[in-house]
């Protein structure tokens, strides 16, 4: 990217910007009625010094002093033309800058949640942290200001040459002159800021994912005594990001040098041409105030070229950034075709030579997987650390897509449905609770936002979360901090199943549902749980006997592969393997683990 960056840098900015125009283009007119504004307002600054050639050459002159008066108002007329477009510029240009940031903020929020699992295991989130806020407001500032004055100091140089070769085409030659250095300078400086910016909002991306670690991660940070290991490494990639944008500034600093240099050299010039045209009269005094007077209008667009240009890397660099994650094409989608969802829904669960392999990966996960679930059947799957099991479960409700065989539900390929239909059927409580930074109550109605209170009050009795829910300050209003880290593991894991079965789906995957329950809370919460499971399909991923004792049946998967079923009592008499994994003293420990405040 960078070494592309470096050979065309002007094309890829263009081409970058250009990707913007399907969000600019509903407001166009708005934004076109503001750069004219923009315009319209330099060409009134531009006008004074003509009118001051005027005052100068007529009544200093020539003592016509009656018209003296007019002249002077109509300096302050264009003065508050000026002011007045300038203000109508910023109130034509604001709202739809805001809505275009706004646009697309949602639009890339929108397609993260399409996004498959895969994609999120790859991308650090500080990284799409920063493309959803700092890059958009980057755009946002590029469509507002720096593009439409980008365009506008443009124009307004062009104009301002056009008067001066109008005063005298000798003091107008002298812009002229000056430009060939400037432009090639300009472009020169602005190649290299192209590729120091998208550095910099790539190192930004990475700095926010480090805090943002740091910031969910702090528990364990502070137990183990690692905080200065991790501010290590905040300080050494916050150091490469103050050296990207001391580099930046460092480049900034030539080019304003560059732009500020030049016409000033130029005013030198108008000044040392146009005393020596006054002096041998092939010049007016008033030619050579009105000269200077636009040389000095246009000292502000032609030093802001430099700036506005960096602007302009700045934007396209987080228009590519945006783009990026926007161009990746969601792997699992509704299906051009959708079959409807069976009606009712009886639950038969069945995996057909199931495979998988993740993106990337070099081998299967899983090896022709068999499985069958009857209708309303608890299947409990056990199997060691690394065998496939977490992996099985995200393939009912297509967190990832099988690569080989199928995955059926009444007979039908889970990809054969909508996704909305899918997931209304497959619910699912995974292993590490993740909840959100709200109340319980919409944590809980996650599972159904449509849900009433009596609902959700039913779900967390079915969770045995009831009881800690009712004594919180504000009850069902409490809200429980970020990743509910004011709760204990026990009690995030209750939220987190309430939030799984207050939908009541036909088929309900649970991904060891009860690892951070006591075991006073491990008795109410399977209690709770066997009403549940006696209507439901059910596959659940146990580690304990007292969960595998919850199943009508058990699966033992071994490297990818379904071992064994049977019921527990049958594994337990036949199958070594599987009396090893549920006798084994992890396992023992397991159950006698007690999460403290659970």
């Amino acid at each position: 990217m960078s070494d592309h960056l470096e050979q065309q840098p002007h094309r890829a900015t263009l081409g970058a910007l250009r990707r913007l125009a399907p969000y600019v283009r509903p407001h166009r007119a708005a934004l076109i009625g503001g750069g004219l504004a923009a315009l319209a307002s330099s060409l009134a600054g531009l006008a004074i010094p003509l009118v001051t050639r005027a005052i100068v050459d007529g009544p200093i002159a020539r003592s016509e002093l009656s018209v003296l008066p007019w002249l002077v108002l109509g300096v302050l007329a264009f003065g508050l033309l000026e002011a007045g477009l300038m203000f109508l510029r910023r109130r034509l240009v604001a709202r739809p800058s805001t809505r275009i940031e706004a646009t697309m903020r949602e639009d890339l929020f929108a397609h993260l949640q399409r996004l498959p699992v895969a994609f999120h295991d790859r991308w650090p989130s500080g990284q799409l942290l920063s493309r959803a806020t700092t890059d958009l407001n980057t755009i946002r500032w590029f469509v507002a200001f720096s593009g439409i004055f980008l365009v506008v100091n443009v124009l307004t140089m062009v104009a301002g040459v056009g008067v001066l070769l109008w005063l005298s085409p000798v003091l107008g030659l002298v812009i002229a002159v000056i430009a060939v250095p400037l432009i090639v300078l300009t472009l020169a400086l602005e190649r290299r800021f192209s590729v120091a910016a998208r550095r910099s909002q790539d190192q930004a991306g990475d700095l926010a994912t480090v805090v943002e670690e740091s910031a969910l991660g702090i528990r364990v940070l502070k137990s183990l005594g690692r905080g200065r290991r991790l501010t290590a490494r905040f300080v050494a990639d916050a150091r490469g990001l103050r050296g990207t944008e001391l580099l930046k500034i460092r480049l900034l600093a030539a080019l304003w040098a560059v732009l500020v240099m030049l016409p000033e050299s130029a005013i030198a010039l108008i000044l040392g041409l146009g005393a020596y045209g006054v002096a041998t009269g092939t010049l007016t005094l008033g030619t050579l105030v009105g000269a200077v007077t636009v040389m000095t209008y246009l000292f502000w667009p032609i030093a802001s070229i430099g700036w506005l240009l960096a602007e302009a890397s700045n934007a396209a660099a987080a228009t590519r950034r945006y783009w990026e994650v926007r161009d990746v094409v969601p792997a699992i989608t509704d299906p051009a075709t959708p079959v409807p969802a069976p009606d009712p829904v009886r639950g038969e669960l069945v995996l057909h030579e199931v495979s998988f392999r993740y993106p990337g990966g070099t081998r299967d996960v899983l090896h022709g997987v068999d499985l069958a679930l009857r209708p309303g059947e608890t299947m409990a799957l056990v199997g060691a650390t690394g065998s496939g099991k977490t992996t099985l479960t995200a393939l009912v409700g297509r967190l990832y897509d099988v690569t080989g065989g199928a995955v059926l539900i009444d007979g039908v390929d889970v990809r054969d449905l909508r996704l909305a239909d899918l997931r209304t059927i497959v619910a699912t409580a995974f292993e590490e609770p993740v909840l959100i930074s709200a109340s319980v109550r919409e944590n809980v109605a996650l599972g159904l936002p449509a849900a009433s209170d009596e609902q959700v009050w039913e779900a967390l009795r079915v969770a045995s979360a009831d009881g800690f829910v009712a004594a919180l300050p504000w009850g069902l209003d409490t809200r429980i901090g970020e990743q509910g880290m004011s709760l204990s593991g026990g009690q995030r894991q209750r939220l987190a199943l309430a939030r799984a079965v207050i939908g009541r789906p036909p088929v309900l995957v649970l991904d060891d549902p009860l690892s951070a329950l006591d075991v006073h809370t491990e008795a109410e919460v399977e209690a709770a749980l066997r009403r549940v499971l006696g209507g439901v399909t059910a596959l659940v991923v146990a580690h304990r006997p007292s969960t595998v004792q919850l199943a009508d049946r058990v699966a033992l998967l071994v490297d990818g592969r379904i071992a064994a079923v049977g019921t527990h009592s049958e594994l337990l008499a036949a199958d070594p393997e599987y009396r090893r994994l549920l006798s084994s003293p992890d396992e023992e420990r397991a159950d006698e683990r007690e999460e403290v405040g659970a």
